[in-house]
């Protein structure tokens, strides 16, 4: 991936986005993205969650386009995942939403903080396609409950502001479609991470 200015620093931001083990993996992800090429080439405005007891700054948006499929053939399976996650960030909402079914069901903790800030944005697509692809977080006890508990209980302030997007975007964009909140795609994904994350603490 062809950087302007310092290319290190951009690789590095974007390796930031995941766990320190995962970082000769996201190294190899990064030699087949192409170029931003007029867009702008830097990561924007990245937000910091905890994953495992570990910091990870997450981009809000990348420019790049996605690479061939020939460009991807060697790249392993969980190198396949880190891409998709990367591309979850993707300014178009289309791309983010591909990219999105690609993971949404997949067990990694370090997948879970991208689907979860793609439930606090506004492509009710999105919002439909988490919904479809976590159909254990209806399930006590289950894998997916577990492991969407355990994010949101060691990230509140995170979940707290991913709430209130789901609210804003709700009242600004959907509250035609779904005059009660609770008909909302983004309401039942609130419902059900708050059941996971209480399940997890073992309260409310």
């Amino acid at each position: 991936m062809q950087i302007s200015q310092d290319p290190s620093n951009v690789a590095n931001v974007l390796t930031a986005a995941f766990p320190s083990c995962l970082a000769d993996d996201v190294r190899d992800v990064l030699a087949v993205v192409p170029d931003a090429g007029l867009s702008p080439v830097s990561p924007v405005s990245p937000f910091e969650v905890e994953v495992r007891g570990e910091t990870v700054a997450i981009p809000s948006r990348i420019y790049n386009d996605e690479p061939e499929a020939d460009r991807q053939q060697p790249l392993t399976s969980t190198q396949r995942v880190i891409l998709h996650c990367l591309y979850t960030r993707h300014h178009d909402g289309r791309v983010r939403q591909r990219h999105l079914e690609q993971i949404v069901a997949c067990g990694e903790p370090w997948v879970v903080p991208f689907v979860l800030q793609l439930a606090g944005e506004y492509v009710l697509e999105i919002l439909e396609a988490i919904v479809r692809g976590l159909p254990g977080m209806s399930a006590p006890g289950s894998a997916q409950r577990r492991l969407y508990g355990e994010f949101i209980d060691r990230n509140p302030a995170f979940f707290a502001r991913t709430e209130r997007r789901v609210v804003s975007y709700w009242s600004c964009y959907y509250r035609w479609k779904y005059a009660e909140f609770g008909t909302y795609p983004g309401s039942v994904l609130l419902e059900a991470f708050r059941a996971a994350a209480g399940e997890r603490a073992g309260r409310p």
